[in-house]
């Protein structure tokens, strides 16, 4: 390019890129293509501004501060496919958009409302975004020229009504997220007969909308205000895989085993005291964190085969039955952290790689808890009622990575160096905590604890196939206290 206006890069002989511009670049080659302007002060846009930009396809005006685009500003931009002025001050849709747009993108700025003509001609435009915007009522009568929208964003504008019809057969995904809606009129959805993807979360709906179409692959409905779901609002849903029911006041759900294709189910953060009967047999997702459930029994996970990340964190449980999960063949992520629980549920799949048990009071684990768990890569039992535990446990687990002891109150002493010894020739990330007994060395990391190894030299010896290689040597510093050379010291199996 044989010039570049100023405070702009032209890196590309086809694409202009400017910062902290005052107005639309002046003197640009007829050729350009693209043309993204940001952070910027251009507080109005107009016809002239483009006139000798006949090429251009895409055109980006990030946070610019524009208050005003002037009527027909675009319309001699005919092979303008891409326009995205978001980020500024806009009160209304720009006039007189170009036929060829196929993408609008409008969101972060100031417009309160959509008019009949400001989609006149857009048939070929595919992607729609106003979201974060002012519009507290819309009509979908204005969306009637856009016979070929796809994507249809709305999402953080406030709106409490909406009203109108537009049957717009090519919709396939629409956010309605984080608004004010309290219902859906009765025969709104069925106008988009192909939509797959459907976000109605952060609204005040107070029951799952109607007649929402088969077509339906994933239906977000977290944080509104449902109590209960019922069989006739879920059964014609045959293509779902996604329900997103959390943050709502659940007390109970009915009817979830007609989705039989759901394989994620989100129902956390509400009210239920036991667990949904007849989940859908090709879950693989589920998460009741967050509720009010105290017990899982054999019954309630029956028949989830196909289960692999299951999340009962945060309710306050106290009796998980063994073998609860025996069914569940595949499970390799288990996460019930804050809990009652005093113990670790035996007959846990042999299929597990993460096992997160943080914040219960256990306060003993022994080989017959995890000896099946040949599989575990990740241990979590972080603040519980653990002071010792057998090396024996961790001999069980040739594949953990990753341990965390944290914020139990260990006893630390000389039981406890053979399990500290086993874990450094593992080479396990470990996240060991602090000694509360015996009072020489408490405050103290137990996993370095020079106290605890001076104070049990000479009364533990280790396999003396072992120990010529081994050897834990304690040299006393300039300052007299102890210390372990660790890389000389210990030698770190990369194999297991």
């Amino acid at each position: 390019m044989a010039s570049c206006p100023r405070r702009c890069s032209c890196d590309s002989p086809r694409t202009i890129q400017c910062y902290r511009v005052s107005a639309i670049p002046s003197n640009v080659p007829a050729t350009i293509g693209k043309l993204y302007i940001s952070h910027s002060k251009i507080r109005r846009v107009q016809f002239l501004d483009f006139g000798e930009m006949p090429g251009l396809q895409e055109m980006v005006l990030f946070s610019c501060g524009i208050e005003t685009i002037e009527n027909n500003t675009f319309k001699a931009l005919n092979n303008l496919k891409m326009l995205e002025v978001w980020n500024n001050k806009l009160t209304s849709i720009p006039q007189s958009l170009p036929s060829k747009l196929e993408v609008l993108k409008l969101g972060d700025n100031s417009i309160c409302s959509l008019n009949l003509q400001d989609f006149d001609g857009l048939t070929k435009l595919r992607i729609l975004e106003v979201q974060n915007n002012l519009l507290s009522t819309l009509s979908f009568e204005v969306f009637s020229p856009l016979s070929n929208l796809q994507t249809l964003i709305l999402d953080g504008n406030g709106m409490h009504t909406i009203t109108g019809v537009s049957r717009l057969l090519n919709l396939k995904y629409l956010n309605m997220e984080n608004n004010n809606l309290m219902f859906f009129y009765e025969n709104f959805f069925t106008h988009f007969p192909s939509l797959q993807y459907l976000r109605v979360a952060g609204n005040q709906l107070i029951r799952v909308p109607p007649q929402l179409p088969k077509s339906l692959l994933s239906l977000r409905l977290e944080r509104n205000y449902l109590k209960s779901v019922r069989v006739r609002e879920l059964k014609q849903l045959e293509n779902l895989f996604d329900l997103n029911l959390s943050g709502n006041q659940l007390f109970s759900v009915d009817g979830l085993q007609v989705v039989t294709n759901l394989t994620s189910l989100d129902l956390s953060k509400n009210q239920l005291s036991t667990l949904p009967h007849k989940l859908p047999t090709n879950l693989q997702r589920l998460d009741y964190s967050n509720n009010q459930i105290s017990r899982i029994t054999v019954q309630d996970m029956k028949g989830l085969a196909s289960l692999k990340h299951l999340f009962l964190d945060n309710n306050g449980m106290i009796v998980f039955e063994d073998k609860a999960l025996q069914g569940c063949g595949h499970l390799s992520n288990l996460a019930m952290e804050q809990n009652l629980l005093t113990s670790i549920p035996l007959g846990l799949p042999a299929t597990l790689t993460r096992l997160d048990l943080k914040g219960n009071k256990i306060d003993h684990v022994g080989v017959h808890d995890v000896k099946q768990l040949k599989h575990l890569q990740v241990l979590n039992l972080r603040n519980n009622k653990l002071t010792s535990i057998d090396d024996n446990v961790f001999e069980s687990l040739p594949r953990l990575r990753h341990l965390h002891l944290d914020g139990n109150p260990w006893n630390c002493t000389c039981s406890l160096l053979k399990v500290r010894r086993l874990l450094l020739d593992k080479g396990t990330d470990i996240k060991e905590g602090q000694c509360a007994e015996p009072p020489y060395c408490r405050g103290e990391r137990w996993m370095s604890s020079n106290t605890m190894l001076r104070q049990c030299e000479t009364y533990y010896t280790f396999d003396k196939g072992k120990e010529s290689k081994k050897k834990l040597k304690v040299s006393e510093a300039s300052n007299g206290k102890p210390h372990i050379d660790e890389d000389e010291d210990y030698q770190y199996d990369s194999e297991y």
